[in-house]
């Protein structure tokens, strides 16, 4: 345990060091690239849910046709 308890500095987290360009009020291109970043995440996440969502219809139906013929034979 620390020697001090009632030493509270730093509870609160750090604060984010702001560039220039965010002091200046010129840091709208940061949240602009952040922005487009979770864009591009949530598309690619969209595709890959559509590619596994096909792939499992597609291993699902063969097995669906197996037991709809064993029935009639």
């Amino acid at each position: 345990m620390a020697k001090s308890r009632n030493n509270l500095l730093g509870v609160g987290g750090q604060r984010k060091k702001l560039s220039r360009a965010d002091q200046q009020g010129a840091g709208s291109a940061r949240t602009a690239d952040r922005k487009v970043a979770e864009d591009k995440k949530q598309e690619l996440v969209r595709k890959m849910r559509e590619r596994a969502e096909a792939q499992t219809a597609t291993t699902a139906e063969p097995s669906a046709d197996e037991n709809a013929s064993s029935p009639q034979s």
